[in-house]
């Protein structure tokens, strides 16, 4: 499916994914995550060097909108980036950037 060939419906959910990204934060904790690697919002706290709660926060703007996914292991909920594809949008705005 092309760009164009998208439904409005579509088009709603890609803006609110983009819309999502669009913080300093969340755009690194998907870097974080680009690797592919599930990562447990204490992982991702102390890799970033913020807050818990702030992690937490933005994890859930991030899953809610569908960047994220997470699935519960064991005593903890372990995050992941749900659409490879994004990996390609970091690499752009990473590019463009510099």
């Amino acid at each position: 499916m092309e760009f164009k060939d998208l439904n409005p419906e579509s088009l709603e959910r890609a803006a609110g994914m983009l819309k999502a990204i669009a913080h300093p934060l969340r755009i690194s904790i998907v870097g974080c995550l680009e690797d592919g690697t599930k990562r447990t919002v204490t992982e991702i706290h102390n890799q970033l060097g913020i807050e818990q709660s702030t992690a937490s926060h933005h994890l859930g703007i991030l899953k809610d909108r569908g960047v994220l996914g997470s699935k519960r292991e064991g005593k903890n909920t372990c995050y992941f980036l749900k659409h490879e594809n994004l990996k390609t949008i970091l690499n752009c705005v990473s590019s463009c950037c510099q």
